[in-house]
C-alpha cells in the first residue's frame, strides 16, 4: 500500500515537472490568443495513470505562474486543465481516439474567456475558441497521440505502481 502511494506521488510530480519544463521552454507559443502548448500533449498520460490527473493540474499551476500568467488564468487555466485530464481518465477504456477530446473541449471552452475578461483581448469570443481549439488540437491530439503511441508499447514498465 505505502509503496503504490509512493508511485502514484513520484509519477505526479514528475509529470507535473515536465509540464512545467514544457511550458517554460516553449513559453512564445504557451501563451496568447493563438497558442499551441506543447506540454498539452502530456493530457493523454491520465489514460496510462490516474496520477497524471493532480500531476497536470500542478504542473498546469506552477507553468502558468513561471509563465507570468495573471491570477485568472492561474486558476481558471489550470481548472481546465484539470477537467480535461479527469475526463481523460473517465474514457481511458475507449477509444485512443476520444482521450483527447476532454482537454480540447475544456481549454476551447475556457481559456477564451480568461482571454476576454482577464487580458483584455478584444478579439471576438467565437474566433479565440477557433484559435485555441486549433492550438489544443494540435497539442493535445496530434501530439497527445504521438506520445499515446509512444509510450503505449512500455505502459507495464513505465507506469508500474509497485
Amino acid at each position: 500500500m505505502k509503496n503504490k502511494n509512493v508511485a502514484f506521488m513520484t509519477q505526479a510530480a514528475m509529470i507535473a515537472a515536465i509540464y512545467v519544463v514544457l511550458t517554460y521552454v516553449f513559453a512564445p507559443f504557451s501563451f496568447g490568443e493563438v497558442q499551441i502548448r506543447i506540454a498539452e500533449a502530456l493530457t493523454i498520460l491520465p489514460v496510462f495513470t490516474p496520477a497524471a490527473i493532480p500531476g497536470l493540474f500542478v504542473g498546469c499551476i506552477v507553468g502558468n505562474i513561471l509563465g507570468g500568467a495573471i491570477l485568472p488564468d492561474i486558476i481558471f487555466g489550470s481548472i481546465a486543465t484539470l477537467i480535461g485530464a479527469f475526463f481523460t481518465y473517465q474514457l481511458r477504456n475507449k477509444s485512443r481516439f476520444l482521450a483527447p477530446l476532454p482537454p480540447i473541449i475544456a481549454n476551447t471552452v475556457i481559456v477564451p474567456f480568461v482571454l476576454r475578461y482577464g487580458y483584455g483581448v478584444a478579439l471576438p469570443i467565437p474566433f479565440m475558441m477557433l484559435t485555441v481549439g486549433v492550438g489544443e488540437v494540435v497539442g493535445c491530439g496530434v501530439l497527445g497521440l504521438v506520445l499515446y503511441t509512444a509510450l503505449n508499447r512500455y505502459k507495464n514498465v513505465i507506469f508500474k505502481t509497485a
